[in-house]
């Protein structure tokens, strides 16, 4: 009663599970590149908006009643900061950096946070930030793949 080594023809095969192997969505494992320039450009944006309210107390509109109210100036600096490290994480990102992932998702939602509450001075910039936030946030959690596979060898 010896039982055949080779599954009869047409016998389905269990899955063979790969260790390391990619369990996510291909979607998310695209979005996680995209998410990388997403970052770096938002933190490019993030310091031009940082500059331009530290600059000048003019570019912006200003706000007489809100809960949330700093001066232009004090946002601008928020926004520069921000932006300085949005571009490191997003850098990191597109490099594979392991660390990169959840400080991508951390820091995108503080920008997020940062917008919602900046919504008063330029709204609809606001919430575009907010959008690629929260796809930022989506594809950097959702995405199992190994982060150095994304990166293409030259």
């Amino acid at each position: 009663m010896s039982q055949p080594s080779t599954p009869a023809p047409g016998a389905s095969r269990p899955a063979d599970p790969r260790p390391g192997g990619n369990t996510g969505s291909p979607w998310a494992a695209g979005g996680t590149v995209f998410a990388g320039v997403l970052l770096f450009v938002d933190g490019i944006l993030g310091v031009l908006k940082g500059i331009a309210g530290i600059a000048s107390n003019d570019v912006y509109t200003s706000i007489n009643d809100y809960v949330f109210k700093f001066s232009v100036t004090s946002w601008g600096w928020i926004h520069l900061i921000l932006g300085v490290i949005l571009i490191l994480v997003g850098w990191g990102i597109l490099k594979g950096a392991t660390w990169a992932r959840g400080a991508g998702v951390v820091l995108a939602s503080l920008n997020l946070i940062a917008n919602f509450m900046w919504l008063p001075y330029t709204p609809v910039w606001a919430i575009v930030t907010i959008a690629i936030d929260v796809f930022v946030i989506w594809a950097l959690c959702t995405d199992r793949s190994n982060p150095s596979d994304l990166v293409r060898s030259s």
